[in-house]
């Protein structure tokens, strides 16, 4: 992606220009040549139903971490499926492991608490990822999470227009296990309120699209189809079914849904017309800091010219943070953000039921 190609390249040159020969080089410890740089980086991701994990924070953390060691470090993955107690025994294993530092993505911020705290008794630090996680751990990287919920706000607004204080909006929070959730919801009423009327609000356990799926229809039930004017809805995996819920309702002309994560499929029902927005979150810049903070710290050097932000968790206050800004995607920017960047290609997206509405916008 365009948007953090480089930072790896110029962490060499640095290396080359201010490190001694025994962090490039030869080390004289234990005879290896990049001996210092030759650390094990454990990465804990939270589950496979998100498309993002996979496809582009595992990649691009493993890229980022060969970049900043030269190609010496090594990453050592487990996924927890959406499981907390299988995150938890996969942090014991990596402190087996004897890694040098962890980067974690809670399935349950509060849960993995205990767990940061074994890695710290061991001596690894600990950096959370994308979700700020209890526990003390040492930095942060991740999005403005409550400004991503500004921006899903306000791209509502502007869909709703002057319906805007007719009908009434479902509201598809993510789970409440997640940190980031909370932030989503508090950033999207902070736009909306007072601006919309709120029909029934929801927050969907584990961000499961049919558990989103199932609660759209209860609140079709409850509210009245011909009363829902829009729907708030966290991330893109969620918006599907809610969509489909819709549908299956008999909702037309369906409402403006939002969404999160610029996922294909996301995309593609913008393209098709059935989700109004996403939001694209660049995991490049996300990536390539966790990677650096990880790194240094593995190295025991400093983090503070990271660092852009400091954040308070429920029991770490000034947690040195990374964090990136969201943008609203819409039909009329496909090509200008997930497309410019190499998210995804034309082809990528435009299916053979897709080539008529891509060429309407220009995708071709």
């Amino acid at each position: 992606m365009k948007t953090h190609l480089g930072r790896a390249a110029a962490a060499a040159a640095a290396c080359a220009i201010t490190v001694s020969l025994a962090a490039c080089g030869a080390d004289e410890e234990d005879g290896r040549p990049g001996g210092s740089d030759a650390i094990k980086v454990g990465l804990l991701l939270p589950e496979t139903g998100t498309a993002r994990y996979e496809k582009f924070d595992r990649p691009l953390i493993e890229k980022e971490v060969r970049g900043f060691t030269l190609g010496k470090g090594a990453v050592l993955y487990a996924n927890a499926r959406q499981d907390a107690s299988v995150q938890s025994a996969q942090v014991d294993a990596m402190i087996a492991k004897k890694v040098d530092v962890l980067i974690i993505d809670a399935v349950d911020a509060k849960a993995i608490a205990p767990s940061v705290k074994k890695a710290k008794a061991a001596g690894i630090p600990v950096v959370a990822y994308d979700r700020l996680a209890e526990g003390p751990i040492d930095a942060y990287a991740s999005f403005d999470n409550e400004d991503v919920g500004k921006v899903q706000g306000k791209a509502l607004l502007d869909a709703l227009g002057p319906k805007a204080g007719t009908g009434r909006i479902v509201m598809m929070n993510g789970s409440d296990t997640d940190p980031n959730a909370r932030q989503f919801k508090q950033g999207a009423h902070a736009v909306l309120d007072g601006k919309v009327h709120v029909g029934k609000e929801y927050d969907t356990v584990d961000w499961k699209p049919e558990n989103a799926a199932a609660n759209m229809t209860a609140a079709i039930s409850r509210l009245g189809k011909s009363e829902i004017a829009g729907v708030y809805s966290a991330n893109d995996g969620m918006a599907g079914g809610i969509i489909t819920a819709l549908k299956d309702a008999g909702v037309s002309p369906l409402p403006p849904v939002t969404g999160q994560d610029a996922e294909l499929a996301g995309v593609q029902r913008i393209v098709a017309g059935t989700q109004y927005m996403t939001v694209y979150k660049p995991y490049g810049p996300e990536a390539a800091a966790a990677a650096e903070m990880a790194v240094a710290l593995a190295r025991g050097e400093r983090i503070s010219g990271i660092i852009n932000q400091v954040v308070d968790s429920p029991t770490s206050k000034h947690v040195p943070s990374f964090l990136v800004t969201g943008i609203a995607v819409t039909r009329n920017n496909v090509k200008t953000t997930v497309v410019y960047d190499g998210v995804y290609t034309v082809d990528e997206i435009c299916t053979p039921k897709l080539k008529a509405a891509c060429a309407e916008i220009g995708l071709e």
